[in-house]
């Protein structure tokens, strides 16, 4: 019950449930004195369920009622349900108390209702198209396939430490090895860094690879899943994000990440072979920078802090440097720069995506070069996954793979501005 209007011997209250709301008129002399006094207008409060039986009418005002014959008391609240008029608007009582956020907050229940509509058209969208869901491990003897530092763990039968994933790659190509031409996975990541608004330490993702493709054939399938979604969403490839109106009609546009950071900052990045040299160059020109930061950093915060924002529309960001690529293929005419794009909307990284190394020996080479460049100064180094290596030596087909975050795709579609608003029980901190 949601809503009760007492008025001496007839009431008028409110039920609702998960299909809507309608209005219960209930009379003590149909009723009874001891179902109407004492159960209904003595124990019956706001936010206990009651079962109410009678025939239908339309009030005066036209208002679809029923006429209670029988009430029958179902459970009851010990808590008063938050102010019919003002709700509950509290940011940290919502995310600690979900489950009230969602009672109090009809407008909440629905973003979690259009998530898992997202999950399910990306779901219609890569069976039809000749995809095989797959599950991999969360449990992994080596993490990999990010930048990241994972949660540890340890398996007391096996006497093992063990890592909770940061990535499906390295597995889900794994299977392309194995002869499955296309794969993917929707599941769990977890990453034990910082918490932000579009950040939380475990979320949801979406990775998919595809075999004899490259990452331009990577741009057209995620232009083509993304504006499936939003036509099963939302009827139209227009939507509004945070007072932005976004078209999602392809093609997109397409820019490298050397022009990008070029026209927003003056510098190429080309020019500058090392970190010191790029640094001097990003100081002289007065613009922030991460001390003692290695070049691969450089570059990738000065596209953070000045290019990012700016995308509003869809965009692809095209053609990063190896510093920050270890597992993506080199371009064919510039060794220097790999075939990897990321997407933006709204100013954020939406998802990316690789021309996936297939070469186990430049695989090798790039990771033991990475760690000995990083040694004792990055947590996030990639860590050497010998049997990934062994699977390459097999022979890996020309393959595209792509992930996105399901909860960031959320926040875009549901128009929401932080990851908690679209995650039911995100982490946060102890009250202790």
């Amino acid at each position: 019950m949601v809503s009760q209007r007492i008025m001496g011997k007839a009431a008028f209250a409110h039920i609702e449930d998960g299909s809507g709301r309608i209005q219960i008129y209930l009379k003590r002399d149909v009723l009874g004195e001891r179902v109407y006094d004492e159960l209904f207008k003595k124990l019956v409060d706001l936010g206990d369920f009651i079962e109410v039986t009678g025939p239908m009418f339309a009030t005066r005002t036209g208002e679809v009622s029923c006429e209670a014959r029988a009430l029958h008391f179902l459970s009851k609240t010990l808590n008063p349900l938050p102010d019919k008029w003002h709700g509950l608007k509290d940011v940290e009582t919502r995310t600690r108390q979900r489950y009230v956020d969602l009672l109090a907050n009809p407008e909440v229940r629905e973003v979690f209702v259009k998530r898992a509509r997202i999950v399910s058209a990306i779901r219609r969208y890569l069976d039809s198209n000749g995809f095989l869901e797959v599950e991999t491990p969360v449990l992994q003897p080596i993490y990999g396939g990010a930048a990241a530092r994972p949660f540890t763990t340890h398996h007391n039968q096996l006497d093992q430490e063990l890592f909770l994933r940061i990535s499906f790659e390295l597995y889900l190509k794994r299977l392309i090895v194995g002869g499955y031409e296309r794969v993917y996975e929707i599941g769990r990541d977890f990453r034990n860094e910082g918490i932000s608004f579009k950040h939380n330490p475990e979320f949801t993702q979406l990775e998919f690879y595809e075999a004899y493709t490259d990452y331009n054939g990577m741009m057209r399938r995620v232009e083509e899943m993304i504006c499936a979604v939003a036509e099963e969403l939302n009827g139209q490839l227009k939507l509004t994000y945070d007072g932005n109106e976004i078209d999602l009609t392809p093609p997109w546009k397409r820019i490298t990440m050397r022009d990008a950071i070029c026209d927003a900052t003056g510098i190429d990045y080309t020019l500058y072979s090392d970190a010191t040299s790029l640094m001097q160059a990003i100081r002289a020109r007065g613009l922030r920078y991460e001390p003692k930061a290695s070049r691969g950093k450089l570059i990738d915060g000065l596209f953070g802090d000045y290019v990012e924002p700016t995308l509003i529309q869809p965009t692809f960001i095209m053609d990063y440097p190896i510093d920050i690529s270890p597992l993506a293929k080199k371009k064919a005419d510039d060794p220097t720069t790999v075939e990897r794009f990321e997407y933006f909307i709204a100013g954020m990284e939406m998802g990316n995506a690789f021309t996936e190394l297939n070469d186990p020996i430049d695989q090798r080479a790039r990771f033991v070069e990475l760690n000995a460049a990083m040694a004792g100064e990055d947590e996030n180094v990639h860590p050497l996954d010998e049997d990934f290596l062994h699977a390459l030596s097999f022979g890996m087909p020309p393959t595209g793979g792509f992930g996105t975050g399901i909860d960031r795709l959320t926040m875009l579609f549901a128009d929401r501005q932080t990851i908690r608003e679209v995650i039911l029980f995100p982490h946060l901190r102890s009250l202790d």
